[in-house]
């Protein structure tokens, strides 16, 4: 139970830095209002780093927050199966109340913002041009990146504790390289929690929910893992 309230209460706070800085970037009136991408980049690097921190000091040592890094280490036989749909159901969790804090957080901003793309972009992600196979493709290769470069610097860490600064580095630069096409969501918990929060909210002045492209960062991500656990196997790491 320790472990799937780390888990909840991790990617908790990864959804409140991360969708909360897209807030800040995007509704109107806020401070931080057309901050851009380094800023929303830098916002889900340290979500990331809280998220994993919190994630483990309330019981969940792997610090997973992410469905597809779960599943990628059941694949590679490093997690008991029967502890992944429980991890992921947290996760998800986690991912819709966190989405509902950023909500209340900016509650005046909602009216004043007439774009409802906007105000969909700050719970979920949506591709930079709709072509569903290279989005799909993309977020794979996002994941790859992350779950591996997880491993790799758990793997060669030298100092114990680090680990949260560099994997939010790494997302960092996962942002910056790779988060154009589709707004990098390599997390289904991540996409998933907050869409269904905007589906369900009393959000001022939204659109859709954009249900038709919600499956690709749900899909890819959990493919991705998938692969990253039978690289792992593979390598033996």
């Amino acid at each position: 139970m320790n472990e799937l309230i780390g888990e909840l209460l991790g990617t908790m706070f990864l959804i409140i830095l991360g969708d909360g800085v897209v807030a800040n970037v995007l509704l109107n009136e806020s401070k931080g209002k057309g901050g851009g991408w380094i800023v929303v980049t830098a916002g889900w690097a340290f979500g990331v780093l809280t998220g994993v921190n919190v994630a483990i000091a309330f019981g969940s040592p792997g610090g997973h927050i992410n469905p597809a890094v779960t599943l990628a280490m059941a694949v590679a036989g490093k997690f008991p199966w029967q502890k992944v749909l429980p991890f992921m159901t947290a996760q998800c969790a986690g991912a819709f109340l966190g989405a509902v804090v950023v909500w209340l957080a900016y509650y005046p901003h909602w009216p004043g913002t007439a774009d409802g793309g906007a105000k969909l972009a700050v719970f979920c992600t949506g591709p930079a041009i709709r072509k569903l196979p290279w989005n799909f493709a993309t977020e794979i290769i996002g994941t790859v990146v992350l779950v591996l470069g997880v491993v790799a610097l758990g793997a060669g860490s030298p100092v114990p504790g680090v680990g949260p600064f560099l994997v939010g580095a790494l997302v960092w630069g996962i942002g910056l390289s790779l988060g154009g096409p589709t707004g990098y969501a390599i997390n289904p918990a991540r996409d998933l929690g907050p869409r269904l929060a905007h589906q369900i909210l009393p959000v001022a002045g939204k659109g859709g929910s954009d249900w038709g492209y919600a499956w690709i960062p749900v899909a890819a991500p959990l493919a991705g893992g998938a692969v990253s656990g039978l690289i792992m196997l593979a390598a033996a790491l």
